[in-house]
């Protein structure tokens, strides 16, 4: 997710390729291509990035749901991707209440979003996104805001940052180690 928002590469070691059939289908309905090099998983810069329709033309959908299927983790990044891609298309949390309501944050920063209810969203893109003062609900919400930040125009401040952390140790560390912009602030005082 973070290589397709921000148009950058990252090659991923030891991936466990094996186990990914469903993320990586659910990144390629989006337009978003992997390739499988060994136990590795590269995602090029150069990407279409464009949603490919459910046969008729209808509104393609990513839907959670448990292994093997498209990780509930991930819906929330695979929403921010999405603004990045042209089309459009329905994510669909099955599996979890209310995970979607992060949308509200996505769409402050320029995306184009239909928070249908607690589980789905139709996302239009592409959208350009712009920097924003947003706050980090939960850990994978605050994970796709992050992303969402690293690809937007300006500066992004985010707080609550200790949800992040719970799931991503160390995450502005490895994303400094990466190429990212990304600094950690005490306080609420820089706003």
């Amino acid at each position: 997710g973070l290589a397709a928002v921000t148009g950058g590469e990252i090659l991923i070691r030891d991936a466990a390729i094996e186990h990914l059939d469903s993320t990586l289908l659910g990144f390629e309905r989006m337009g978003i291509r992997c390739e499988k090099r060994g136990d590795d998983l590269f995602v090029p810069a150069e990407q279409d990035r464009v949603i490919r329709t459910d046969l008729g033309g209808h509104i393609p959908k990513i839907d959670d749901g448990p292994w093997p299927a498209f990780p509930a983790d991930l819906t929330s990044i695979a929403l921010v991707v999405a603004t990045q891609c042209r089309g459009t298309i329905l994510i669909h949390e099955k599996m979890f209440e209310s995970r979607m309501f992060f949308a509200d944050k996505v769409i402050g920063m320029g995306a184009r979003i239909v928070l249908c209810d607690p589980h789905r969203a139709v996302v239009v893109g592409p959208s350009r996104l712009h920097a924003a003062v947003v706050e980090s609900p939960d850990i994978r919400a605050g994970m796709a805001l992050l992303i969402a930040a690293l690809g937007a125009d300006g500066e992004s401040h985010i707080y609550n940052i200790q949800q992040i952390e719970r799931g991503y140790e160390q995450i502005d560390e490895r994303l400094r180690a990466l190429g990212a912009v990304i600094e950690r602030a005490d306080s609420r005082s820089d706003e």
